[in-house]
């Protein structure tokens, strides 16, 4: 009697124990199944999130349409990937019932869908408080038309029977393509952008003119070797443009995107005037090792910034540089490691590098004795740095020392600043007027803000009406076009202060 009421009992709490757990997994299920349900309001929207793309705003919540603009590309390369989120910002699953380019497989985007390659998904759940990504690419074709296109189109999102909007908008550039080209004299125009892949090669005794406006864009690690000469006369409002093919303002500063312009020895000078160079290793390169002999160069209102390794390299050239801005490199600003002949004036040279590696090295370096280590041996280049004149100019940056000097002492080193501010070490002694006349040392220049490179001096810059006139009268206009004759005495450097009146 005991045992089977102890074996009755023992069943009886088996049972209810199977029962309460079958509750618990029921009420769990049933849990789940609410949490997952698909039941939203009529009126749901999703929300388009601009965390990594160029928009209007970082979140567009509930809009019937958004937009992603591209910059300008260049015809058949493609462009860089934009991408964007797609958030559910409900309790419970939904469920998007298409989502799909307007323009379908015609169409000149791609999408990559929650990580599929496909202009097109069907039925895509986004959990609640989760969200996709979706990436976008463009590719355009030619168009034969010097003129910018625009390409539209649109990513449409079904929800709940409503329709939702991505708006897609690219601006197209076609390009004359040069890859590895070697060229005869001829002229480029501001028709069409030249886009350089590998190399461009001028040869011997030609002549590559350019035309004002013209922009010439480099793909990595292209560069152009003049072993004839390039004449780019661009002109104050259509400036010659050299930079990289990545047109994206993230890429407007970068460096080492493309090698650089190199100018063997020649009989023909080039000129650069009203220039643009950036996002090189080396803007210019003036000469080399195995070519003998000078080469020269004359520069006037060009810029050379955002470089890795020099903006002016020369070996043993002859540069006549005017209003000249050389900023943002990573060694060297200029260097001039063997001997040569050079003229700057009316030249600013600033350097805070940082932003990729720390430097070490001075802004500018003059030198009649070049040291080059090969495999087996060491072998020391000597030349005469017959003059390097530094005229009403500006050499700053962030180092303590931004000019470094080596001199064999047999060979010619001649040098002159004059009416110059620079930053120098205290350990030079520049009691010697024939080599530093009217300088002033080691007191910042005050640059309007050099974190967004602007290097015009302030209304409190030591730079300022302190210039010889007669530097001014050889360069009336700065980089500016501002008049440099209008007060007292023409400010140092490339730029003139201007008065900018408050605002009322």
């Amino acid at each position: 009697m005991n045992r089977f009421y102890g074996y009755k009992h023992r069943a009886l709490i088996k049972k209810i124990t199977y029962l309460l757990l079958l509750i618990l997994t029921v009420g769990s299920l049933f849990y789940a199944c609410q949490q997952d349900n698909f039941t939203i309001p009529d009126n749901a929207r999703l929300i388009f999130s601009y965390d990594s793309i160029h928009a209007d705003t970082t979140f567009l919540a509930r809009s019937e349409s958004a937009k992603i603009m591209f910059d300008t590309i260049f015809t058949t390369i493609g462009s860089t990937t934009q991408s964007f989120r797609v958030i559910n910002p409900y309790n419970h699953s939904i469920s998007i019932s298409s989502i799909k380019l307007a323009g379908g497989d015609d169409s000149p985007y791609q999408l990559n869908i929650d990580g599929e390659m496909k202009n097109s998904a069907h039925d895509v759940t986004i959990y609640a408080h989760d969200s996709i990504y979706i990436f976008v690419q463009v590719t355009i074709d030619p168009n034969n038309s010097s003129l910018p296109l625009v390409v539209n189109d649109s990513i449409l999102f079904t929800l709940n029977n409503q329709l939702q909007k991505v708006k897609l908008t690219a601006w197209g550039q076609d390009v004359v393509p040069i890859r590895g080209a070697e060229i005869y004299s001829t002229t480029w125009t501001a028709d069409k952008p030249y886009l350089v892949y590998d190399s461009l090669i001028i040869k011997k005794f030609q002549v590559l003119t350019i035309e004002p406006g013209t922009r010439i864009y480099f793909h990595e690690g292209a560069f152009i070797k003049g072993v004839g000469a390039i004449v780019a006369k661009g002109t104050p409002d259509k400036p010659i443009i050299f930079k990289t093919d990545r047109l994206e303002s993230m890429y407007d500063d970068v460096p080492s995107k493309w090698y650089g312009i190199l100018l063997f020895p020649n009989s023909r000078q080039s000129i650069f005037e009203n220039v643009e160079i950036r996002n090189a290793v080396i803007g210019l390169q003036v000469g080399i090792l195995e070519n003998p002999g000078s080469t020269k160069v004359k520069l006037n209102n060009v810029k050379i910034e955002h470089v890795s390794y020099a903006g002016i390299f020369s070996i043993a050239g002859t540069i006549e540089a005017t209003n000249t801005l050389i900023a943002d490199c990573g060694y060297y600003c200029i260097a001039l490691p063997l001997g040569g002949s050079y003229n700057f004036t009316h030249c600013t040279i600033s350097n805070y590098w940082g932003s990729y590696s720390n430097r070490q090295t001075p802004s500018v370096y003059m030198a009649n004795i070049l040291k080059v280590e090969y495999k087996d041996s060491t072998v020391y280049y000597q030349s005469d740095l017959i003059n390097a004149n530094w005229n009403n100019s500006i050499i700053w940056g962030n180092l303590d020392s931004e000019i470094d000097f080596t001199n064999n002492g047999t060979n010619a080193f001649n040098f002159c600043f004059d009416h110059c501010l620079v930053k120098l070490a205290d350990s030079i002694d520049v009691s010697n007027t024939s080599q530093f006349n009217k300088l002033i040392k080691n007191i910042d220049p005050r640059f309007t803000n050099t974190r967004i490179y602007n290097y015009v001096p302030d209304s409190l810059s030591p730079a300022r009406n302190v210039g010889a006139r007669t530097y001014g009268e050889e360069v009336p206009y700065d980089l500016n076009q501002v008049s440099r004759l209008a007060d007292d005495a023409p400010d140092l450097g490339a730029y003139e202060y201007i008065y900018i009146p408050p605002k009322k």
